[in-house]
């Protein structure tokens, strides 16, 4: 299994004030779904953070971080094995990606995801 990246979703009240406060760090928009922003280093794509304004799209509730992997199914199977809490069941959502909800031992939600849904299958 190969981690792609990480990215924390920081939760906010202002999306506007929150992404002109990381754009002064350097961070541009990559991606703005009206209730979650991706912020990315234009140096380092791999070095993002998420703005949540919102409830998630889909899911039940707003993920604490999100974990891209290569083979998201094979992620699920391993997670289900091992009697981890699956919050959100996998999907293909309609933005490309295809997902999962796991809470990991201290509480924390994690998104685990592919882009581009089949290709995320073993």
């Amino acid at each position: 299994m190969s981690v792609r990246r990480v990215v924390p979703n920081i939760p906010t009240d202002d999306g506007e004030l929150s992404r002109a406060f990381y754009e002064r760090l350097g961070f541009e928009e990559a991606m703005n779904h009206g209730w979650i922003m991706t912020l990315v280093s234009p140096t380092n794509p791999t070095a993002q953070i998420s703005l949540s304004t919102g409830k998630d799209e889909t899911g039940p509730v707003t993920p604490d971080i999100s974990v891209e992997v290569e083979y998201v199914d094979a992620v699920y199977a391993a997670m289900r094995a091992a009697g981890a809490e699956i919050v959100h069941p996998i999907r293909d959502e309609d933005w490309g990606v295809r997902r999962f909800f796991v809470r990991d031992p201290s509480g924390r939600v994690v998104n685990v995801l592919t882009h581009g849904g089949l290709a995320g299958r073993a």
